[in-house]
Formats: C-alpha cells, structure tokens, sequence
C-alpha cells in the first residue's frame, strides 16, 4: 500500500459503517436518504483519516517501539511530517464540505468529533479510562451523524448498545496493549494504570451489559411491533457468539490485533455479522 494512502488508516473506515446503522433499523429506506448516508460516511471518512494523521504525528516516537505500529508511514519516516499536515488539511477541507452539502448540521458533529480527537491526541489518551470512554463517544458521534443524513429517529436501544459494544472492543484492544506492556513492548503512556484482573473484569460486565440490553431490546413490545415478528430473539444468538468468539481472540489466543482488523481477517466473526445482518434485514424488510 502506497505510504500516502497508508496514513489515511482506510482499514479504520469500517468503523464509519456506524453511520449506516440508524437508516437500517429505521425500517424503510429510500434513494435520498441512502445517497445522504454515503455522502456522510465520505465525509466522516475524510475527518478520521485528518485525526489519525494528528495522532500519528504525535506518536511518533511511541510507535517506533510497537511491533506493529512501527510500520506507519510517519514512524517508519515514509512520510515527512510536512506532507502529512498538508494532507490533513486538504482531508478537512473536503470532509466539511461533504458535510455541508450533506445537511449543515453534520458539520457541527464533526467539528464536534475534530474538537474531542485533538484533546485526546494531546492530553485524554493518557488519562485511563478516559482514554476508552471518549473512543465510545466517538461511535456515538458516528450514529448521530447517521440519524441526521437519513433523518431518522435514534432510539435509545441503538444507542446504549453501540457505546457498551464500542467500550468493550476498547477495552479488549487495551488488553492486547498490556500483554505487549508485559513483554517490555511500551504501547501507550497510560497503560501501567490498568491490569489484566481489570481489564477482564471489565470484558466480563460488559459482556453481561451488552447480553442482557440486546435481550430486553428483543423483548420490548415497541421493537417486536416494528419488527412484526416475535422471533426476533433469534439474533441474540449472532449477538453472543460473536462477543465470545471475540473474548476467546482476546483472552485466549491473545491476538494482537485491532477489532477492525479481526472483523477484516476472523472467518468466524464475518460469518456472525453478516447471519446477523441478514437475519434482521430480513425481519425489517421481508415483508416489504
């Protein structure tokens, strides 16, 4: 991969698909609602990928001592730091455009977004928990972003269930950061304030959270009413293999790679997503 498009991080963009999820579950889908989503993930795309370039290129020395991130164009010196502001420039540039063009508030969220990811970048990151909190914010901001181009309700399912998931993917990659801490592999500042008892006790409640809040939402008589079915229970079962498919990654093999990365690469958990796509696209629009 070229080093210009390898600092963009595209791989991160599947994370952007959290845009996509309020018009999904809306119900009904229409052409100018779809072509608004797309044109608020471009947008969202182009932000991230100026906030990765910020985090980069103040991370420099850290990620020369990760065995992974050590490959990023700015740690490898692929790419001058010079050239990597300028591109960051040219993505916020285009990214707020498409996001005016897309509905002048979305350009507030992203600001939004751009404001929060600066203090992390500079001072938040350090700050455990903090750190794992305000990437659980940044997944909320995605969904709003979402709900505004398609203009559709957010309901309080969708949610509490995308911060408790987005905490626990935090939460699991902070694991594979202290495992490396172990080995002698400094990964981050802040990660000598947390510990593997913590962190898996966290994994474990949020597990739990994240079961039980899907359940309920199968079983409220409003979702059950939307879906028109009462069988919509059945995907919980796409819902908790997947989190202990995912556990077992992190706690067992103890692999050392990002979630969107394992999303990209894990057979098992691409089968789970997309049974679980399928399974509730086809509640929401097989009676279409």
């Amino acid at each position: 991969m070229h080093p210009y498009l390898k600092l963009l991080r595209p791989e991160q963009y599947i994370k952007n698909a959290f845009i996509a999820a309020p018009l999904f579950f809306s119900g009904g889908i229409t052409w100018v609602q779809m072509g608004n989503t797309f044109l608020a993930f471009f947008a969202f795309c182009a932000i991230a990928s100026s906030v990765y370039i910020f985090n980069d290129s103040r991370d420099i020395v850290e990620d020369q001592a990760h065995p992974v991130k050590k490959n990023r164009p700015l740690a490898a010196g692929d790419v001058s730091l010079t050239a990597a502001y300028r591109l960051a420039g040219i993505l916020l540039g285009i990214g707020f455009a498409l996001a005016y063009y897309c509905h002048p508030k979305i350009v507030g969220v992203l600001a939004l977004y751009l404001f929060i990811n600066i203090l992390y970048s500079i001072r938040l990151k350090q700050i455990a928990l903090v750190d794992v909190s305000i990437i659980a914010i940044g997944f909320l901001l995605r969904l709003w972003v979402g709900s505004i181009a398609s203009s559709t309700h957010l309901s309080i399912w969708i949610i509490l269930e995308t911060y408790l998931l987005a905490l626990f993917l935090a939460l699991a990659k902070r694991r594979t950061d202290f495992i490396l801490h172990l080995e002698g592999v400094t990964t981050r500042k802040n990660i000598e304030h947390y510990n593997l008892a913590f962190i898996d006790t966290c994994l474990g409640i949020l597990s739990a959270l994240i079961t039980v809040a899907y359940l309920m939402y199968c079983m409220s008589p409003d979702i059950q009413n939307q879906y028109q079915s009462d069988y919509i229970y059945i995907s919980a079962f796409f819902v908790l293999n997947g989190l202990l498919r995912y556990l077992k990654l992190a706690i067992v093999d103890q692999t050392p790679l990002a979630p969107n990365t394992l999303v990209l690469k894990d057979r098992y958990l691409q089968c789970t997503l997309l049974g679980w796509l399928l399974f509730m696209g086809l509640l929401l629009y097989g009676q279409a």
